[in-house]
């Protein structure tokens, strides 16, 4: 029996059976057998084999997006209109067969774009080129899930489920659950917080199905099963993702009053350039990047070309790292002037957190 239909078959007993509390040991083992088998269609036994042509696309820029979506539901207009990039559009399925990049600067920050070929349902399983295409989607720093917003709803829950089968958590922060294996003493389970659904002979029956018996676990948050396998799993990614509701001008103003209040969604048209202002606040917002400005000594600083951080590592060490390794071991101090800090200029070690639009000059030792 194939992968394929050993994961049919186990999807069908957990729709058979019925949720209550003395089922969920039984059903926390299924979804722990199953994220095992959807492992291994993500990285086939035997090793790797190429990556498909045309979907290895360095990276480029401070941030990488990746456009996913249904085949005709205007990502390459929308690329072509951003980015100024040419690919390929037509109004028949399928007409981007490869990655298509393209950059757009945006708040002095360069960001790379990335046009994926249409998904289509069954992408999870190796369908079309749905393996491929996700795998370059688990790279991005945020998804675009671009949606027709005359079907949206239907297009959501299918592309969703395709992503989740390949590890990617959209819109969610990792579950709050320490987890460390040990070589003796069992299963030892800790929790700070009550649990309605996991308790230790739960936890126990997912391990085992993984063949680990001795490991020590705090779970900090009410956590499901399914938190618990993300982290045993360990592969799992969590990205930030922003649905585009295209073709806006196909549906009427109270449709779009509607559409306007599903949580992390811009409506736009890609061929009338509607509302893209808006895209590209919430994509900014969405990114999380913090631009840090560079002074030379005895010059006006450089508002032209920041230096753009992740906003979760934004210490003056991080921005010396990200100009180059060898400036932390020459690293004297560094001089500040923004909101970070309370006189300007101030005096800051490696250890000083930098805050948005900030200005820096590092001064080396002699």
């Amino acid at each position: 029996m194939g992968i394929l239909e050993k994961i049919e078959e186990i999807e069908s007993e957990m729709a058979r059976t019925q949720r209550n509390k003395a089922t969920s040991g039984h059903l926390g083992l299924l979804k722990a057998r199953l994220a095992k088998l959807k492992r291994e269609l993500i990285t086939p036994k035997g090793g790797g084999g190429g990556a498909g042509e045309g979907f290895d696309v360095a990276k480029t820029g401070d941030a990488r997006v990746g456009f996913v979506g249904f085949p005709s539901v205007g990502k390459s207009t929308l690329l072509s209109n951003l980015a100024g990039v040419y690919s390929e559009v037509a109004s028949y399925e399928f007409t981007t067969l490869t990655t298509v990049p393209g950059v757009i600067r945006y708040k002095g920050a360069k960001i790379q774009l990335l046009d994926l070929p249409g998904i289509i349902e069954g992408a999870k399983d190796g369908k079309g080129r749905g393996r491929q295409v996700i795998a370059v989607a688990r790279t991005c720093s945020l998804i675009f899930i671009v949606l027709d917003c005359l079907k949206p709803l239907v297009h959501k829950k299918l592309i969703e489920h395709e992503v989740e089968g390949f590890g990617i958590r959209l819109n969610k922060k990792p579950p709050n659950i320490a987890f460390k294996r040990k070589d003796k003493g069992g299963i030892n389970l800790n929790q700070t917080v009550t649990q309605n659904t996991l308790d230790l002979d739960t936890v126990k029956l997912i391990l085992s199905e993984y063949k680990i018996h001795n490991a020590d676990i705090t779970l900090r948050e009410d956590a499901s099963t399914d938190d618990l396998i993300d982290v045993i799993e360990g592969n799992r990614v969590y990205v930030p993702c922003i649905y585009l509701l295209n073709k806006i001008d196909q549906i009427s103003i109270e449709e779009l009053d509607i559409i306007y209040r599903i949580p992390h969604c811009v409506p736009i048209s890609a061929h009338h350039k509607w509302n893209f202002d808006d895209l590209l606040e919430k994509m900014w917002e969405y990114l999380d990047l913090v631009r840090i400005y560079t002074k030379p000594k005895g010059q006006l600083p450089d508002y032209e070309a920041p230096v753009v951080l992740k906003a979760s590592q934004t210490s003056v060490e991080d921005f010396c790292v990200n100009l180059h390794k060898s400036i932390v071991k020459d690293f004297k101090y560094a001089l500040v002037w923004g909101s970070s800090v309370k006189h300007n200029p101030q005096i800051a070690g490696k250890d000083h957190i930098l805050e948005d639009e900030d200005v820096i000059q590092i001064v080396k030792k002699v």
